[in-house]
Protein backbone atom coordinates (compact mmCIF):
# COMPACT_ATOMS: atom_id res chain seq x y z
CA UNK A 1 0.00 0.00 0.00
CA UNK A 2 1.60 3.06 -1.25
CA UNK A 3 1.42 6.39 1.01
CA UNK A 4 -0.88 9.37 0.08
CA UNK A 5 1.36 11.56 -1.57
CA UNK A 6 0.97 14.55 -3.47
CA UNK A 7 3.37 16.50 -6.18
CA UNK A 8 2.99 20.28 -6.42
CA UNK A 9 4.07 21.62 -10.01
CA UNK A 10 4.93 25.47 -10.11
CA UNK A 11 5.38 26.96 -13.21
CA UNK A 12 6.99 30.35 -13.95
CA UNK A 13 7.82 32.57 -17.10
CA UNK A 14 6.27 35.09 -19.79
CA UNK A 15 2.74 34.79 -19.91
CA UNK A 16 0.81 34.01 -23.41
CA UNK A 17 -1.72 31.76 -24.30
CA UNK A 18 -2.10 27.85 -24.34
CA UNK A 19 0.26 27.62 -21.45
CA UNK A 20 -1.87 26.08 -18.78
CA UNK A 21 -3.51 23.94 -21.46
CA UNK A 22 -0.04 22.45 -22.43
CA UNK A 23 0.90 21.85 -18.90
CA UNK A 24 -2.63 19.88 -18.55
CA UNK A 25 -1.91 18.24 -21.61
CA UNK A 26 1.50 16.83 -20.42
CA UNK A 27 -0.16 15.41 -17.41
CA UNK A 28 -2.83 13.98 -18.60
CA UNK A 29 -1.11 11.33 -19.71
CA UNK A 30 -0.32 9.73 -16.57
CA UNK A 31 -2.69 8.17 -13.15
CA UNK A 32 -3.01 11.59 -11.81
CA UNK A 33 -5.92 13.58 -10.71
CA UNK A 34 -5.57 17.38 -9.77
CA UNK A 35 -6.63 18.30 -6.50
CA UNK A 36 -5.55 22.20 -6.07
CA UNK A 37 -4.69 24.89 -9.15
CA UNK A 38 -3.67 28.53 -8.77
CA UNK A 39 -2.86 30.53 -12.01
CA UNK A 40 -1.75 34.36 -11.14
CA UNK A 41 -0.69 36.93 -13.75
CA UNK A 42 1.32 39.85 -12.49
CA UNK A 43 2.35 42.39 -15.07
CA UNK A 44 3.33 39.85 -18.06
CA UNK A 45 4.59 37.04 -15.96
CA UNK A 46 2.48 33.80 -15.23
CA UNK A 47 2.89 31.87 -12.31
CA UNK A 48 0.84 28.79 -12.27
CA UNK A 49 0.90 26.26 -9.52
CA UNK A 50 -1.12 22.25 -9.44
CA UNK A 51 -1.27 19.75 -6.90
CA UNK A 52 -1.68 16.38 -7.87
CA UNK A 53 -1.72 12.90 -6.61
CA UNK A 54 -1.66 9.60 -7.85
CA UNK A 55 -5.15 7.96 -8.72
CA UNK A 56 -5.48 4.76 -7.08
CA UNK A 57 -8.84 3.76 -8.64
CA UNK A 58 -6.73 3.95 -12.36
CA UNK A 59 -3.60 2.78 -10.67
CA UNK A 60 -3.91 0.73 -7.77
CA UNK A 61 -0.67 0.11 -6.00
CA UNK A 62 1.83 1.80 -8.44
CA UNK A 63 4.88 3.04 -6.99
CA UNK A 64 3.67 7.11 -6.29
CA UNK A 65 7.74 8.17 -6.69
CA UNK A 66 8.00 6.58 -10.06
CA UNK A 67 4.94 8.32 -11.39
CA UNK A 68 6.02 11.81 -10.03
CA UNK A 69 9.67 10.65 -11.38
CA UNK A 70 8.05 10.53 -14.59
CA UNK A 71 5.67 13.35 -14.62
CA UNK A 72 8.53 15.78 -13.61
CA UNK A 73 10.73 14.49 -17.09
CA UNK A 74 7.56 14.92 -18.96
CA UNK A 75 7.01 18.68 -17.40
CA UNK A 76 10.62 19.43 -17.66
CA UNK A 77 10.93 18.85 -21.70
CA UNK A 78 7.49 20.81 -21.62
CA UNK A 79 8.78 23.14 -19.96
CA UNK A 80 11.89 23.66 -21.93
CA UNK A 81 9.80 23.64 -25.04
CA UNK A 82 7.64 26.84 -23.53
CA UNK A 83 10.72 28.62 -22.53
CA UNK A 84 9.59 28.19 -19.00
CA UNK A 85 10.97 27.25 -15.53
CA UNK A 86 9.56 24.72 -13.87
CA UNK A 87 9.75 23.98 -9.33
CA UNK A 88 8.79 21.11 -7.45
CA UNK A 89 7.28 20.44 -4.14
CA UNK A 90 5.31 18.32 -1.87
CA UNK A 91 2.21 20.17 -1.98
CA UNK A 92 -0.42 19.66 1.09
CA UNK A 93 -3.56 18.48 -0.18
CA UNK A 94 -6.78 20.66 -1.59
CA UNK A 95 -7.02 24.30 -0.42
CA UNK A 96 -10.51 24.56 0.75
CA UNK A 97 -11.57 28.00 0.00
CA UNK A 98 -14.82 28.20 1.88
CA UNK A 99 -13.53 25.98 5.16
CA UNK A 100 -13.15 26.92 8.53
CA UNK A 101 -10.44 29.97 9.39
CA UNK A 102 -10.51 31.01 5.98
CA UNK A 103 -10.53 35.17 5.56
CA UNK A 104 -10.05 37.94 3.01
CA UNK A 105 -8.03 40.84 4.43
CA UNK A 106 -8.53 43.56 1.68
CA UNK A 107 -5.60 46.15 2.32
CA UNK A 108 -6.26 50.21 0.89
CA UNK A 109 -3.89 52.54 0.16
CA UNK A 110 -2.23 55.98 -2.07
CA UNK A 111 0.04 54.86 -2.47
CA UNK A 112 0.85 51.45 -1.28
CA UNK A 113 3.98 50.95 -0.22
CA UNK A 114 6.35 47.61 0.04
CA UNK A 115 7.46 48.37 3.84
CA UNK A 116 3.26 48.88 4.84
CA UNK A 117 2.28 45.44 3.30
CA UNK A 118 5.12 43.71 4.83
CA UNK A 119 4.53 45.06 7.93
CA UNK A 120 0.76 44.08 7.62
CA UNK A 121 1.90 40.40 6.41
CA UNK A 122 4.32 39.54 8.87
CA UNK A 123 1.10 40.50 11.38
CA UNK A 124 -0.47 37.97 9.89
CA UNK A 125 1.90 35.53 10.59
CA UNK A 126 2.83 36.58 14.16
CA UNK A 127 -1.09 35.72 14.26
CA UNK A 128 -0.41 32.14 13.40
CA UNK A 129 -2.01 32.82 9.75
CA UNK A 130 -1.18 31.96 6.92
CA UNK A 131 -0.91 33.66 3.64
CA UNK A 132 -2.56 31.80 0.93
CA UNK A 133 -2.70 34.16 -2.42
CA UNK A 134 -2.39 37.88 -2.98
CA UNK A 135 -4.70 39.62 -5.40
CA UNK A 136 -4.79 42.94 -6.53
CA UNK A 137 -8.34 44.30 -6.70
CA UNK A 138 -7.32 47.95 -8.13
CA UNK A 139 -4.68 50.80 -9.14
CA UNK A 140 -7.38 53.80 -9.05
CA UNK A 141 -8.70 55.24 -7.34
CA UNK A 142 -6.59 53.74 -4.15
CA UNK A 143 -4.17 50.46 -4.87
CA UNK A 144 -6.10 47.44 -3.05
CA UNK A 145 -5.02 44.44 -2.96
CA UNK A 146 -6.73 41.13 -1.11
CA UNK A 147 -5.04 38.82 0.56
CA UNK A 148 -6.40 34.88 1.08
CA UNK A 149 -5.55 33.75 4.75
CA UNK A 150 -6.01 30.41 6.47
CA UNK A 151 -5.56 29.54 9.80
CA UNK A 152 -6.75 32.72 11.60
CA UNK A 153 -9.27 33.99 14.02
CA UNK A 154 -11.22 37.02 12.40
CA UNK A 155 -11.82 38.91 15.86
CA UNK A 156 -7.89 38.73 16.98
CA UNK A 157 -6.77 39.21 13.33
CA UNK A 158 -8.71 41.99 13.06
CA UNK A 159 -7.53 43.73 15.90
CA UNK A 160 -3.94 42.89 15.27
CA UNK A 161 -4.21 44.55 11.99
CA UNK A 162 -6.09 47.13 12.97
CA UNK A 163 -3.32 48.52 15.08
CA UNK A 164 -0.88 47.87 12.41
CA UNK A 165 -2.78 49.43 9.54
CA UNK A 166 -3.14 52.96 11.78
CA UNK A 167 0.92 52.82 12.15
CA UNK A 168 1.41 52.38 8.45
CA UNK A 169 -1.46 54.76 7.70
CA UNK A 170 -3.12 52.31 5.54
CA UNK A 171 -7.11 50.71 5.77
CA UNK A 172 -7.44 46.93 6.07
CA UNK A 173 -10.96 44.95 6.01
CA UNK A 174 -10.62 41.18 7.57
CA UNK A 175 -13.53 39.30 6.80
CA UNK A 176 -15.04 35.39 6.63
CA UNK A 177 -14.61 33.45 3.29
CA UNK A 178 -17.75 31.77 2.01
CA UNK A 179 -20.00 31.27 -0.59
CA UNK A 180 -21.91 34.07 1.19
CA UNK A 181 -19.40 36.87 0.01
CA UNK A 182 -20.80 36.79 -3.47
CA UNK A 183 -23.79 36.17 -2.69
CA UNK A 184 -27.38 38.69 -2.23
CA UNK A 185 -26.15 41.42 -0.38
CA UNK A 186 -28.52 44.94 0.72
CA UNK A 187 -25.61 48.38 1.35
CA UNK A 188 -26.72 50.60 3.66
CA UNK A 189 -25.58 53.89 3.90
CA UNK A 190 -25.64 57.09 6.08
CA UNK A 191 -26.06 60.46 3.94
CA UNK A 192 -24.86 63.61 5.13
CA UNK A 193 -20.57 63.34 4.74
CA UNK A 194 -20.98 59.77 3.68
CA UNK A 195 -23.37 59.27 0.43
CA UNK A 196 -22.88 62.82 0.27
CA UNK A 197 -19.89 66.36 0.87
CA UNK A 198 -21.35 67.74 4.09
CA UNK A 199 -24.39 68.14 6.65
CA UNK A 200 -27.56 69.04 5.11
CA UNK A 201 -28.48 71.05 8.32
CA UNK A 202 -25.23 73.23 8.12
CA UNK A 203 -26.28 74.10 4.17
CA UNK A 204 -29.95 75.25 5.27
CA UNK A 205 -28.59 76.78 8.44
CA UNK A 206 -26.01 78.80 6.17
CA UNK A 207 -29.68 80.42 4.36
CA UNK A 208 -31.06 80.72 7.61
CA UNK A 209 -27.84 83.29 9.10
CA UNK A 210 -27.00 80.14 11.91
CA UNK A 211 -24.13 78.66 10.61
CA UNK A 212 -21.70 78.85 13.24
CA UNK A 213 -24.71 77.96 16.23
CA UNK A 214 -25.89 74.54 14.14
CA UNK A 215 -22.34 73.41 12.70
CA UNK A 216 -20.57 73.69 16.71
CA UNK A 217 -24.09 71.17 18.00
CA UNK A 218 -23.49 68.72 14.91
CA UNK A 219 -19.88 68.45 15.88
CA UNK A 220 -20.89 67.72 19.05
CA UNK A 221 -23.06 65.39 18.36
CA UNK A 222 -21.12 63.43 15.68
CA UNK A 223 -18.51 63.18 18.48
CA UNK A 224 -20.76 61.61 20.73
CA UNK A 225 -21.10 64.29 23.34
CA UNK A 226 -25.12 65.00 22.99
CA UNK A 227 -28.17 62.94 22.76
CA UNK A 228 -28.72 63.08 18.53
CA UNK A 229 -32.60 63.63 19.17
CA UNK A 230 -31.68 66.62 21.73
CA UNK A 231 -29.18 67.85 19.29
CA UNK A 232 -31.29 67.81 15.87
CA UNK A 233 -34.22 69.47 17.48
CA UNK A 234 -32.14 72.13 18.88
CA UNK A 235 -30.77 72.38 15.14
CA UNK A 236 -34.19 72.18 13.61
CA UNK A 237 -35.56 74.74 15.91
CA UNK A 238 -32.93 77.35 14.55
CA UNK A 239 -34.04 77.11 11.22
CA UNK A 240 -37.76 78.45 12.49
CA UNK A 241 -38.99 80.65 9.78
CA UNK A 242 -37.04 79.88 6.87
CA UNK A 243 -38.98 79.83 3.18
CA UNK A 244 -39.44 76.25 2.23
CA UNK A 245 -38.38 77.44 -0.99
CA UNK A 246 -34.64 77.55 0.04
CA UNK A 247 -34.73 73.52 0.34
CA UNK A 248 -34.45 73.87 -3.87
CA UNK A 249 -31.96 76.12 -3.27
CA UNK A 250 -30.11 73.57 -1.14
CA UNK A 251 -30.65 70.10 -3.30
CA UNK A 252 -28.79 71.70 -5.88
CA UNK A 253 -25.66 72.57 -3.50
CA UNK A 254 -25.08 68.73 -2.82
CA UNK A 255 -22.72 67.07 -3.64
CA UNK A 256 -22.31 63.43 -3.71
CA UNK A 257 -19.22 61.92 -2.30
CA UNK A 258 -16.31 61.34 -5.09
CA UNK A 259 -17.09 57.74 -6.15
CA UNK A 260 -20.68 57.80 -5.07
CA UNK A 261 -22.17 57.22 -8.50
CA UNK A 262 -19.59 54.73 -9.50
CA UNK A 263 -20.41 52.52 -6.21
CA UNK A 264 -24.25 52.55 -6.52
CA UNK A 265 -24.10 52.15 -10.66
CA UNK A 266 -21.78 49.14 -10.35
CA UNK A 267 -23.64 47.54 -7.05
CA UNK A 268 -26.78 47.80 -8.88
CA UNK A 269 -25.30 46.19 -12.54
CA UNK A 270 -24.24 43.08 -10.02
CA UNK A 271 -27.81 42.53 -8.34
CA UNK A 272 -26.47 44.15 -5.05
CA UNK A 273 -29.71 46.30 -3.35
CA UNK A 274 -29.38 50.24 -2.09
CA UNK A 275 -30.54 51.69 0.72
CA UNK A 276 -29.74 54.81 2.33
CA UNK A 277 -30.98 56.10 6.17
CA UNK A 278 -30.46 59.55 7.85
CA UNK A 279 -30.82 61.64 10.61
CA UNK A 280 -31.42 64.31 7.91
CA UNK A 281 -34.88 65.15 5.95
CA UNK A 282 -36.71 63.29 3.74
CA UNK A 283 -36.84 66.51 1.66
CA UNK A 284 -33.16 65.99 0.60
CA UNK A 285 -33.27 61.88 0.90
CA UNK A 286 -36.27 61.56 -1.89
CA UNK A 287 -34.43 63.29 -4.36
CA UNK A 288 -30.89 60.73 -3.72
CA UNK A 289 -33.22 57.80 -4.23
CA UNK A 290 -34.91 59.03 -7.59
CA UNK A 291 -31.67 60.61 -9.15
CA UNK A 292 -29.46 57.41 -8.13
CA UNK A 293 -31.86 54.68 -8.02
CA UNK A 294 -31.53 53.54 -5.00
CA UNK A 295 -34.41 50.62 -3.31
CA UNK A 296 -34.62 51.81 0.25
CA UNK A 297 -34.81 55.11 2.27
CA UNK A 298 -35.58 56.55 5.58
CA UNK A 299 -35.45 59.97 7.14
CA UNK A 300 -36.80 62.37 9.50
CA UNK A 301 -39.53 64.99 7.86
CA UNK A 302 -38.79 68.95 8.44
CA UNK A 303 -42.62 70.35 9.36
CA UNK A 304 -43.29 72.66 6.72
CA UNK A 305 -46.84 74.95 7.53
CA UNK A 306 -47.86 77.84 4.80
CA UNK A 307 -44.47 77.58 2.70
CA UNK A 308 -42.43 77.83 5.91
CA UNK A 309 -40.15 75.62 8.26
CA UNK A 310 -41.94 76.05 11.24
CA UNK A 311 -38.63 74.54 13.01
CA UNK A 312 -40.18 71.27 14.20
CA UNK A 313 -39.94 67.63 12.71
CA UNK A 314 -42.83 65.43 11.52
CA UNK A 315 -43.19 62.12 13.10
CA UNK A 316 -40.34 60.35 15.72
CA UNK A 317 -36.77 60.69 14.91
CA UNK A 318 -34.65 58.26 13.31
CA UNK A 319 -31.75 58.33 15.65
CA UNK A 320 -28.93 56.08 16.48
CA UNK A 321 -31.72 53.23 17.47
CA UNK A 322 -33.51 53.75 14.61
CA UNK A 323 -30.61 53.78 12.07
CA UNK A 324 -29.91 50.38 13.52
CA UNK A 325 -33.92 49.24 13.42
CA UNK A 326 -34.41 50.37 9.77
CA UNK A 327 -31.40 48.63 8.77
CA UNK A 328 -33.12 45.41 10.08
CA UNK A 329 -36.32 46.53 8.33
CA UNK A 330 -34.69 47.01 4.95
CA UNK A 331 -32.77 43.44 5.22
CA UNK A 332 -35.96 41.55 6.11
CA UNK A 333 -37.50 43.06 3.14
CA UNK A 334 -34.75 42.54 0.78
CA UNK A 335 -34.90 38.57 2.07
CA UNK A 336 -31.30 39.16 3.15
CA UNK A 337 -30.03 38.13 6.37
CA UNK A 338 -28.01 39.68 8.34
CA UNK A 339 -24.84 38.77 8.06
CA UNK A 340 -24.91 39.65 3.91
CA UNK A 341 -25.98 43.75 4.98
CA UNK A 342 -22.93 45.85 5.10
CA UNK A 343 -23.36 49.69 6.81
CA UNK A 344 -21.70 52.76 6.03
CA UNK A 345 -21.66 55.82 7.84
CA UNK A 346 -19.58 58.45 9.91
CA UNK A 347 -20.87 59.53 13.36
CA UNK A 348 -21.60 58.42 16.57
CA UNK A 349 -25.17 58.18 15.58
CA UNK A 350 -24.09 55.30 13.12
CA UNK A 351 -22.37 53.21 15.62
CA UNK A 352 -25.56 51.01 16.46
CA UNK A 353 -26.43 50.50 12.63
CA UNK A 354 -22.80 49.54 12.16
CA UNK A 355 -22.59 47.07 14.81
CA UNK A 356 -25.76 45.43 13.82
CA UNK A 357 -24.55 44.63 10.01
CA UNK A 358 -22.92 41.88 8.80
CA UNK A 359 -20.03 44.50 7.97
CA UNK A 360 -19.89 47.68 9.29
CA UNK A 361 -17.69 50.49 7.55
CA UNK A 362 -16.76 53.93 9.53
CA UNK A 363 -16.10 55.98 6.21
CA UNK A 364 -13.93 58.90 7.08
CA UNK A 365 -14.90 59.15 10.50
CA UNK A 366 -14.55 60.34 13.73
CA UNK A 367 -12.11 58.28 15.93
CA UNK A 368 -14.65 56.65 18.16
CA UNK A 369 -16.56 55.27 15.00
CA UNK A 370 -13.16 54.02 13.53
CA UNK A 371 -12.52 52.22 16.90
CA UNK A 372 -15.83 50.45 17.16
CA UNK A 373 -16.79 49.37 14.00
CA UNK A 374 -15.41 46.21 12.07
CA UNK A 375 -13.04 48.36 9.08
CA UNK A 376 -12.64 52.07 8.25
CA UNK A 377 -11.96 53.86 5.03
CA UNK A 378 -9.79 56.72 5.36
CA UNK A 379 -9.50 57.97 1.56
CA UNK A 380 -11.87 60.10 -0.12
CA UNK A 381 -13.59 57.80 -2.57
CA UNK A 382 -16.66 56.27 -1.30
CA UNK A 383 -16.24 53.43 -4.39
CA UNK A 384 -13.68 51.73 -2.56
CA UNK A 385 -16.36 50.45 -0.61
CA UNK A 386 -16.78 48.19 -3.61
CA UNK A 387 -12.88 46.66 -3.44
CA UNK A 388 -13.61 46.10 0.77
CA UNK A 389 -16.63 43.45 -0.72
CA UNK A 390 -13.94 42.03 -3.56
CA UNK A 391 -14.97 43.82 -6.65
CA UNK A 392 -12.29 44.46 -8.74
CA UNK A 393 -11.72 47.42 -10.45
CA UNK A 394 -11.77 45.58 -13.74
CA UNK A 395 -15.36 44.48 -12.46
CA UNK A 396 -16.45 48.32 -11.82
CA UNK A 397 -15.30 49.54 -15.65
CA UNK A 398 -17.13 46.23 -17.15
CA UNK A 399 -20.23 47.41 -15.55
CA UNK A 400 -19.53 50.69 -16.41
CA UNK A 401 -19.15 49.70 -20.40
CA UNK A 402 -22.20 47.32 -19.95
CA UNK A 403 -24.23 50.28 -18.79
CA UNK A 404 -23.13 52.55 -21.84
CA UNK A 405 -23.70 49.68 -24.41
CA UNK A 406 -27.45 49.46 -23.13
CA UNK A 407 -27.65 52.73 -23.51
CA UNK A 408 -27.36 52.92 -27.05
Amino acid sequence: MNEKSTLLVTVTGRDRPGISARLLSTLSVFPVTIVDLEQVVLADRLVLGVVIEVDEKVAPGVSHRRVFEEVRNAVDKTTVDLGMEVGYGEGNGRVNAFGPNRLHVTVLADPLRPGALGALTSCVARAGANIDRIERLSRYPVTSVEMEVSGGDVEHLRAELAIEAATQNVDVAVQPSGLHRRGKHLIVMDVDSTLIQGEVIELLAAHAGCAEEVARVTEDAMRGKLDFEESLRQRVALLRGLDASTIEKVREEIQLTPGARTLVRTLKRLGYELGIVSGGFTQITDVLVERLGLDYSAANTLEIVDGTLTGGLVGPVIDRKGKATTLKRFAAEAGVPLEQTVAVGDGANDLDMLQAAGLGVAFNAKPVVRQQADTSVNVPYLDTIAFILGITREEIEAADLHAQAESF
